[in-house]
């Protein structure tokens, strides 16, 4: 898994997979961290599988990605050049020819047209958090006009992120700060522990030590002049909208003024891991025998780690269980799935309660889910954080079509240059912009010179805005 002086891996490798009936597009992401180590996880558009976690082994040319939680894995070489890695695919059921080549920089981005200034202000941003001792770096967006203006912090999901969160062609965190920014609302995106320009170690951070960096996001951000600093708020993605509700949930050193849910966890972590095992054995085609074996073999394997303390044994314990269930594995994989599996990070989230800390939120909440969310069951996750939220004004809405990505149904995505692109949910945006302007005061805006508006939309008069909020509380 180390991330040596071998060839460049980082970037998406793409390829098709031939299945009974057709085929399937598989799509492989490969980050290096800074601690050396690669972060991989594996994309099926057509299955609705996204960011599944992957191991990534390499020895000279042969490489090796298992994805333990849907047991497949591609064993294949590296081809000279670097571009194509060729072997086979095996899943539950199948074993296949795959051959995955680097993708090349996204289809709707063309280098010969210069970059379109914003309507709004841009610049990369520094913070420090002095709790864990290291350097955040970010983009912090800023609408037009004299402000000052409500002010929005992005988490990410878990997994290294950089500050735009890409996924393919899809930028989700950009999209959202381009969407809000344009509209009146400051937003700051950054890149995650050891992504990117930041400083610090993705893989041993828990939930709970991500809180600190989200306080030393909104501690910056008051320290700027064109922001509200009555309205510092926290807009959080899965795991991120977790450490949002827990940094709400403490009064020191920062607390946010209001706090966005989108797909937030709402039951323990290794309820999660076992529903999201269930439905990616589901879609792969897995018979209702290796389900069984599967969710048998997960359950143990928590079972090990919450009752081994000390990492070695548990370790031990874990690789011996992957390879007595999968033979032909690799004992060094084996070693570091069972690594993976208990780092602090992992370690943690089995065990994390989300609703625990809900009662000492007091800011208001907006919890938003999915209705084709496979990784974060909206049904099952937004009931127990609102009853854990009995201190704060909550409001919830489940978006019809919308999956974990917050992208609406592929039918519903744009086209460019004659290519479907994936796009954030419109309804999304205009759920999230509105209940963030009725919890906070709209700047006014700017006259508008030659016909041409660069900053924020005109405020609603109270009548449209009660109704664009009664709508969105009737998609509940």
């Amino acid at each position: 898994m180390a991330a040596g002086s071998g060839p460049v891996l980082n970037g998406q490798w793409a390829g098709p997979l031939k299945v009974p009936g057709g085929q399937l597009k598989l799509i492989i992401t490969i980050v290096p961290l800074s601690n050396g180590t690669y972060y991989a996880a594996l994309d099926a558009p057509q299955q609705r599988i996204s960011r599944m976690p992957a191991e990534v082994q390499v020895k000279g040319t042969d490489i090796t990605i298992s994805i333990e939680q849907a047991g497949s894995r591609f064993v294949g070489k590296i081809k000279p050049g670097g571009t194509v890695f060729q072997g086979t695919w095996t899943q539950p059921g199948l074993s296949a020819p795959l051959t995955l080549s680097r993708l090349e920089a996204p289809k709707n981005v063309v280098a010969s047209k210069p970059r379109l200034t914003p309507p709004y202000r841009e610049q990369e941003v520094m913070f420090t958090n002095h709790q864990a001792d290291i350097r955040l770096v970010g983009t912090l967006t800023t609408p037009a006009g004299p402000g000052p203006f409500p002010a929005v912090v992005l988490l990410s999901d878990n997994g290294p992120h950089s500050r735009d969160v890409e996924q393919q062609d899809y930028r989700m965190f950009g999209s959202l700060a381009d969407h809000l920014t344009r509209r009146g609302i400051a937003v700051l995106r950054f890149d995650d522990r050891g992504v990117g320009k930041s400083q610090g170690n993705n893989l041993t951070a828990t939930t709970v030590d991500l809180v600190s960096d989200a306080q030393a996001a909104m501690v910056f951000l008051r320290a700027r002049t064109l922001i509200d600093q009555r309205y510092i708020g926290l807009l959080g993605h899965g795991e991120g909208a977790n450490v949002a509700l827990l940094a709400a949930a403490q009064q020191q050193p920062a607390t946010p003024a209001f706090v966005v849910s989108l797909a937030g966890y709402g039951v323990p972590g290794r309820d999660v891991i076992q529903r999201q095992q269930l439905e990616i054995m589901r879609l792969i085609g897995s018979n209702p025998a290796q389900v069984k074996a599967a969710l048998e073999m997960n359950q143990e394997m928590i079972r090990i780690i919450r009752q081994t303390p000390n990492d070695n044994q548990a370790r031990g314990k874990v690789a011996a269980t992957l390879r007595f269930n999968n033979t032909d594995m690799d004992p060094h994989m084996a070693r570091a799935r069972a690594v993976q599996l208990t780092s602090p990070w992992s370690r943690y989230f089995l065990d994390f309660d989300p609703t625990r800390a809900l009662p000492e939120v007091k800011c208001p909440v907006l919890l938003l889910g999915g209705s084709h969310d496979l990784q974060v069951d909206a049904r099952q996750n937004i009931a127990p954080l609102k009853k854990g939220l009995k201190n704060a004004k909550v409001t919830t809405t489940r978006l019809a079509g919308v999956n974990h990505w917050f992208q609406p149904e592929m039918k519903d995505w744009p086209l460019v240059d004659g290519e479907q692109q994936p796009t954030f949910s419109p309804k999304t945006l205009d759920v999230v912009r509105e209940w963030i302007f009725a919890n906070t005061e709209r700047p006014a805006p700017l006259p508008t010179t030659g016909g041409t508006q660069a900053e924020a939309a005109p405020k609603p008069s109270g009548q449209s805005l009660k109704k664009s909020l009664k709508s969105t509380q009737a998609s509940r």
